[in-house]
């Protein structure tokens, strides 16, 4: 069955089929790193997640996953000033720390995950601006600042249907006009931010004829997508909550540029609540992975709890979802010891490589297929589950232990790969990681990096904590 999800544009569920090469290529927006992400954010990356695996169980080895890195906004900068420290200081300690999360919670690595800040990234954002500047879509202000000319671009609002709402563009965009004082309408967002003194040493060469300064938030995704990816991509997800006016921005300046569209399907997870409210600090319901785990709940209980829902549905976190997913995973775990029991004493030989028989487990399959309806398919999954373990016997038993583990490992729920020995890890490897740690500790961040990335090109990933790291084989 071909993997459909609701397209934003078109308000249809649709089919998602790859570029004419057979490559599927799959964008989406990621962690801006000034702190640690919450829950609600890692509730769209797992859902991600889940599209990912289906995407290369129908399209194997064909399929191409971006996802940004934002490094310098105002956040960050903010955060680095406050703090006393570089924002390269900043920004590494907490994509560590995501990815450290992402690790945790069983997401698969996307296979690009550029930088905002990084060289080649800067220079395309600045290429791109000085095209829409050519093209009479952009223009430049008094204090070096470059904007985005929404009135240049008449299909805007197309993605959050501003006309639908009778909105008009300006109206709807005050509230991101906090720096727009020079702005030639109140609708137009910035591309580039010329330097002001809070932003410290954080600058950068700008377009032609403008001031040093930064890349607006919005051109960091098109560039970026654009460089790795090609002018268009087919598939583009997000939060909800990324929809207007980031998407809405990205289309506009990507289209303007490329004049070509910018993606084929557009997928946006809905909002997830805690308690029934909006999460927030300030009322005390703001949970990252770190705050869980220290409640002792696991990390695989999250990752359940927070896919147990309708991702185009808001999503209602309380403690007692995340009890239930602890008792859930347990029955998993119980049914796949039981049907392995039923061919010892060679339990393993129930594993072949899956061949794509679901066996009992299509229903389950099938919805997660149908715009990713995941309590449903948990429902079918589980109604398998109730038969009695005796019923299930010869090849049947063979068929469903496999399709059992596949449909487990299409939602991240890999428990078995727990019970395998830990791998043990190469002495060069060691060897890197002990140089890594110690330039970490002697904040020579550019020698950390350089290693870092030596660890990567072996195939493994080092998570750093508070008194040590931990290294883990990279997922193939």
């Amino acid at each position: 069955m071909p993997l459909k999800l609701y397209d934003s544009m078109s308000r249809e569920v649709r089919e998602l089929k790859p570029s004419a090469d057979g490559v599927f290529r799959f964008y989406n927006c990621g962690l801006t790193v000034y702190a640690a992400g919450h829950i609600g954010n890692f509730r769209t990356f797992l859902i991600n997640d889940v599209v990912r695996r289906l995407l290369e169980l129908e399209f194997p080895g064909k399929v191409r996953h971006v996802r940004n890195l934002t490094d310098v906004d105002d956040k960050t900068i903010k955060c680095a000033r406050d703090e006393g420290r570089s924002l390269a200081d900043v920004t590494r300690q907490w994509t560590d720390k995501f990815h450290a999360d992402c690790l945790a919670l069983n997401c698969l690595p996307p296979h690009a995950e550029p930088r905002a800040t990084d060289p080649q990234h800067l220079r395309g954002q600045v290429d791109m601006i000085e095209c829409l500047m050519q093209k009479g879509n952009a223009y430049r202000v008094p204090d070096g600042s470059v904007y985005f000319k929404v009135s240049s671009f008449p299909a805007y609002g197309a993605l959050s249907r501003l006309k639908d709402r009778e909105l008009k563009p300006g109206d709807a965009l005050k509230a991101h006009a906090a720096d727009a004082d020079e702005k030639e309408d109140g609708s137009d967002f910035a591309l580039w931010k010329a330097w002001k003194p809070d932003d410290g040493p954080n600058k950068w060469a700008g377009p032609e004829g403008a001031a040093e300064g930064r890349p607006g938030w919005h051109i960091e995704c098109s560039a970026m997508s654009k460089a790795i990816l090609g002018d268009t991509i087919d598939l583009h997800t997000g939060g909800v909550d990324l929809l207007f006016p980031h998407h809405e921005n990205e289309i506009a300046q990507s289209e303007c540029c490329n004049g070509k569209l910018l993606s084929r399907h557009w997928y946006h997870t809905e909002h997830l609540l805690v308690d029934g409210k909006k999460m927030s600090k300030s009322l005390g319901n703001f949970y990252t992975l770190g705050d869980l785990v220290e409640r002792n709940y696991t990390p695989m209980a999250v990752r359940y709890a927070l896919l147990n829902g309708h991702p185009r549905k808001q999503l209602n976190f309380v403690f007692e979802s995340l009890h239930a997913a602890s008792a859930a995973l347990d029955r998993l775990r119980h049914f796949d010891e039981q049907i392995r029991n039923r061919r010892e004493p060679q339990p393993e030989a129930l594993y072949p490589k899956f061949q794509g028989d679901w066996g009992p487990f299509k229903p389950a399959f099938d919805s997660l297929c149908d715009d990713l309806n995941v309590p449903e398919a948990l429902g079918h999954i589980f109604t398998v589950l109730n038969r009695s373990i005796l019923s299930f016997d010869g090849q049947e038993a063979i068929v469903a232990a496999t399709a059992f583990r596949q449909i487990c490992s299409v939602l991240g729920f890999e428990f078995w790969e727990s019970q395998k020995p830990a791998m043990s890890v190469p002495v060069e490897i060691k060897g890197l990681a002990e140089k890594r740690w110690a330039a970490k500790k002697a904040r020579d961040f550019k020698a950390a990096d350089a290693l870092r990335a030596e660890l990567t090109a072996a195939g493994w990933s080092m998570l750093d904590g508070k008194d040590g790291y931990k290294l883990e084989p990279l997922r193939k």
